[in-house]
C-alpha cells in the first residue's frame, strides 16, 4: 500500500483524465511550484505538467481540480 490509500497495482493503472499520460505519485520537490495546494501530495503526469491532488488519501482525477505547470 502506498502512502495514499491506493495499492501500488491500481496506482499504476491511472492515467490523466485529459490527456491519458500515466500518472505517479509527485515528489515533494515536484510540488513546490504550487506551494501549499496539495497539502497531501499529488499524482503528476509522465511530461510533469499536470498535478492531480490527493485528498484524504485519494487521488482527484478531475481535470478542474488538477493544476497545470504551464498555465
Amino acid at each position: 500500500m502506498s502512502e495514499t490509500g491506493l495499492s501500488e497495482e491500481v496506482a499504476r493503472l491511472l492515467r490523466c483524465p485529459a490527456t491519458h499520460q500515466t500518472l505517479r505519485q509527485a515528489r515533494p520537490e515536484e510540488l513546490l511550484p504550487f506551494g501549499d495546494e496539495f497539502p497531501e501530495g499529488g499524482f503528476i503526469t509522465e511530461d510533469g505538467n499536470r498535478v492531480y491532488p490527493v485528498q484524504s488519501g485519494f487521488p482527484i482525477l478531475v481535470v478542474n481540480s488538477s493544476k497545470r505547470l504551464n498555465g
